[in-house]
C-alpha cells in the first residue's frame, strides 16, 4: 500500500509537455488548446509544430491567460509523421510527453489527469485515450470508434500478441503519451515513416516487456467520415508502413482483426435492423483490404501508381 501511494505521490509531481503538429488548422485547436489549458493537471508547456506551406506562414493561436505555447515551423517538404514528432520530443525535458493531432478536442477537464493515472505501475510506458466521435458522424463510423474504443481500459503487455494479435501494438498519436525515460531509452520515434509511427514505437516498448496502457476515461472527441477512396488511401498507407517495418509486424496476425471488426459490425447493424447500411459497410471494408494489400506490394507497383494511391502524398517527394 505504501508503494502505491508512493507511486500516485510521484504521478502527482509530473510534468507533462504536450506536443502537437499542426498544418492548415481550423477552429478545433483553437478548442483543443482552450481546453488543454483547463484541464485539472496542467501542460507544463505546449510545443507546436507548424507545418509552412511557405516561408513565415504562422499558425494562429487562441488568446489563452497563463498559457506557455511554443510554435516551431517546420518546412513541409521536411514533415515526417515520426520524424517531426521525434524532433518535438527531443526538446522536451519532461516526465510525460504527449502527442495530439490538431482536430482532436479533450472531452472534458480530467484527460491528462486520466491519462497519467496508468503511470503508478512503473512498467507502463505509454497510455493513449479514448477516441468518442462527433455528433456529426455517420452510424457505421459511430459503432467503429466503439469498438477500437470501448469504455473499459485495459493494459497490453508481451503476453497478449498470441491472444490479440497486432492490437497488442495498438496506439494512437491523436491522442497518446509516453513515459519520457523509456521513450528516448528506446530510441523515440522513426526517422521516416509514412504512417504508424504511434504503433511502431509502442511494439518496440512492448518487445522490450513494457506495458501499453488504454485509459478509457481519457477521452477526446475525434472521428472522420471518410470517403472510400479515402479510405483506400489511408489503408494504402497503412500497408506500406507495415512493409517498410516488417521486422517490427513479421509474424503478428492482422488481418484477422479487421475482419472481427467487420464480422461484429454487421451483426450490430442487423440488431439495430440498419439493413440498408450493411453494403456501405461491406463496400467500405472492400476498399481498406483492397488499399491495404496493395500497400503492402507498393515496392513492386510504379512509382506514379503508389503516389496516387497513398494518402500522404508529399511523402513521396
Amino acid at each position: 500500500m505504501q508503494q502505491v501511494n508512493s507511486n500516485k505521490n510521484q504521478i502527482n509531481n509530473y510534468t507533462v509537455d504536450v506536443i502537437i503538429p499542426t498544418y492548415r488548422s481550423d477552429e478545433k485547436l483553437n478548442k483543443l488548446l482552450t481546453m488543454l489549458y483547463r484541464q485539472t493537471v496542467k501542460p507544463n508547456r505546449v510545443i507546436i509544430l507548424h507545418t509552412e506551406e511557405f516561408p513565415g506562414q504562422e499558425q494562429p493561436l487562441p488568446d489563452i491567460s497563463e498559457s506557455n505555447i511554443t510554435v516551431l515551423p517546420i518546412d513541409i517538404k521536411s514533415f515526417d509523421h515520426g520524424g517531426t514528432r521525434k524532433y518535438g520530443a527531443s526538446i522536451s525535458d519532461s516526465d510525460i510527453i504527449m502527442f495530439m493531432t490538431q482536430d482532436a478536442v479533450p472531452a472534458d477537464e480530467l484527460l491528462i489527469e486520466k491519462l497519467l493515472e496508468p503511470y503508478e505501475d512503473p512498467w507502463v510506458a505509454a497510455s493513449y485515450a479514448r477516441q468518442m466521435p462527433e455528433e456529426k458522424v455517420d452510424f457505421i463510423e459511430r459503432y467503429i470508434r466503439h469498438f477500437n474504443y470501448p469504455n473499459i481500459s485495459s493494459v497490453k503487455a508481451l503476453e497478449d500478441i498470441d491472444k490479440m494479435g497486432i492490437k497488442t501494438f495498438f496506439c494512437s498519436d491523436v491522442c497518446a503519451t509516453y513515459r519520457n525515460s523509456i521513450y528516448k531509452k528506446l530510441g523515440g520515434f522513426v526517422d521516416k515513416t509514412i504512417f504508424n509511427e504511434d504503433m511502431i514505437m509502442a511494439a518496440g516498448m512492448i518487445r522490450a516487456d513494457y506495458r501499453i496502457a488504454y485509459a478509457a476515461e481519457a477521452k477526446v472527441i475525434h472521428s472522420h467520415n471518410y470517403s472510400y477512396i479515402q479510405q483506400f488511401t489511408r489503408n494504402f498507407d497503412l500497408g506500406v508502413s507495415h512493409n517498410q517495418y516488417i521486422e517490427v509486424f513479421y509474424g503478428v496476425k492482422s488481418e484477422s482483426e479487421g475482419i472481427k471488426l467487420v464480422k461484429s459490425a454487421i451483426q450490430y447493424l442487423i440488431k439495430k435492423k440498419k439493413y440498408h447500411l450493411i453494403p456501405d459497410l461491406i463496400i467500405s471494408s472492400g476498399f481498406k483490404f483492397m488499399g491495404y494489400q496493395l500497400g503492402l506490394r507498393y515496392d513492386i507497383l510504379p512509382k506514379d501508381l503508389v503516389k496516387r494511391c497513398s494518402m500522404n502524398k508529399t511523402y513521396w517527394k
